[in-house]
C-alpha cells in the first residue's frame, strides 16, 4: 500500500497474473468439458449388415458424430516395417530424435533436451471391418493423420549413443551442450489391430466413409475401446477442473488480502482523523497522547517534529516506527519535559 491507501504495484501484478492464469485454466477446462460432452452424445453404431440401412435413413445419408469399432484391413497394398520381418501396417511413422544435455545458466544444472530432427509418415488406404463374422461390410477411413488421437504401436526402437573424443567433451562443456545420441523409432498401425473410430459417418455412393467431423468436433482413431477413451478424457477434465479451482481460490485470497489491507488502512486514517479533531478541540486533550488518550505527550518525533505520543505508546509502535500523525518514518526521538 502507498501513502494514499492504493495497492502497491507488486500486489496489482500478483492479482492480475493470478486472474489471467485462472482465466486460461478455466478456458481449457471448458474446452475439454465440451469435448467430453460431445463424446457422450456420439451415436454408437455397430459394424454390421444394418449399417447401410441406418445411413440410408439418416438425413443426408450422414451421422455427424458416430462411434464405430472394427479391425484394420488394408485395401490395396500394405506397408512393410523397415526393421521387423512380417510386420505389416497401414500407417508407418519413422522418427529420428536427438537427445542431449544443455547447461542452464539460471539453475546451473544440466537439463535433458530432446528434438525431432527427422520424421516421415507413410499411409495407405484402409478399412475397418467387423471383428467377427464375414467382412461383407466395411468402413473406409479417411484422413487418418488428421485424427486428434491416432494410436500407433512402437515396433522398433534403438538408441545410438554419440561417440566423443576428449577434445569433443571439452568443447561441449565450453559450449554448454553435450550430445547423448540419436533415438530411432518406428511406429505402425498394424493390419488386424482393433480400432475405435469417432467421427462423421457418411454413405458416399456405395462406400461407407469415416472422416473428420465438422463443427470443431474431435476425430479419434484409438486402440482403446470407447468406454476407456471416454474415461481418459474425463480424467483430463477433472485435472483441469482441480487446477482451475486451486488458482481461483488463490486469486480470491490475493483479492481478499488487498481489500483487508485497504480496510485496515481506512480504519487507521479514520482513527487518526478523530484524534486530530479531539486535539484541535483544545483543553487538556491538547497535551494527551493521541494513541492511548490517557498519558501526557512526552516524545518529540524527528525529523517530522510532531509531539503526539507518550513514551509507552512509542515503544509499542511497530518497527520501523512511523509518526501516527503524518506516517513519516521516525529517525530518532527526543524526550519532552513539561515544566
Amino acid at each position: 500500500m502507498d501513502a494514499a491507501g492504493r495497492p502497491s504495484t507488486g500486489q496489482v501484478i500478483l492479482l492480475a497474473t493470478s486472474s489471467a492464469v485462472t482465466a486460461i485454466l478455466y478456458a481449457v477446462y471448458r474446452h475439454k468439458s465440451k469435448v467430453v460432452h460431445s463424446l457422450k452424445a456420439a451415436k454408437k453404431i455397430s459394424l454390421d449388415q444394418d449399417l447401410k440401412s441406418i445411413l440410408m435413413e439418416a438425413p443426408g445419408k450422414c451421422v455427424p458424430y458416430a462411434v464405430i469399432e472394427g479391425v484394420v484391413r488394408s485395401v490395396k497394398e500394405t506397408l512393410n516395417s523397415q526393421f521387423v520381418e512380417n510386420c505389416k501396417g497401414v500407417v508407418q511413422r519413422l522418427t529420428l530424435q536427438e537427445h542431449k544435455m544443455v547447461w542452464n545458466r539460471t539453475t546451473h544444472l544440466w537439463n535433458d533436451y530432446e528434438k525431432i530432427i527427422h520424421q516421415r509418415t507413410n499411409t495407405t488406404t484402409f478399412d475397418l471391418v467387423p471383428q467377427e463374422g464375414e467382412a461383407d461390410v466395411s468402413v473406409r477411413v479417411q484422413k487418418p493423420l488428421d485424427a486428434t488421437e491416432l494410436s500407433l504401436e512402437t515396433v522398433y526402437e534403438k538408441f545410438h549413443p554419440s561417440v566423443q573424443s576428449l577434445t569433443d567433451v571439452i568443447g561441449h562443456y565450453i559450449s554448454g551442450e553435450r550430445p547423448k545420441g540419436i533415438r530411432e523409432t518406428e511406429e505402425m498401425l498394424k493390419v488386424g489391430a482393433v480400432l475405435t473410430g469417432v467421427g462423421e459417418l457418411v454413405l458416399d455412393n456405395r462406400t461407407i466413409k469415416l472422416q473428420p467431423p465438422k463443427q470443431g468436433l474431435h476425430y479419434y482413431l484409438s486402440s482403446l475401446d470407447f468406454d476407456a477413451l471416454l474415461q481418459k478424457r474425463e480424467s483430463s477434465v477433472r485435472l483441469w477442473r482441480v487446477l482451475t479451482v486451486v488458482f481461483g481460490f488463490a486469486t480470491c485470497a490475493v483479492l481478499f488480502a488487498i481489500l483487508h489491507k485497504q480496510y485496515r488502512r481506512h480504519q487507521e486514517r479514520r482513527r487518526l482523523r478523530q484524534m486530530q479533531e479531539t486535539i484541535a478541540a483544545g483543553g487538556d486533550a491538547a497535551n494527551t497522547c493521541v494513541i492511548c488518550l490517557s498519558h501526557s505527550r512526552t516524545c518529540v518525533f524527528l525529523d517530522c517534529g510532531h509531539v503526539c505520543s507518550c513514551d509507552k505508546c512509542y515503544q509499542a509502535l511497530p518497527r520501523p516506527p512511523r509518526c501516527p500523525i503524518c506516517r513519516q518514518e521516525i529517525a530518532r526521538v527526543v524526550p519532552l519535559y513539561n515544566s
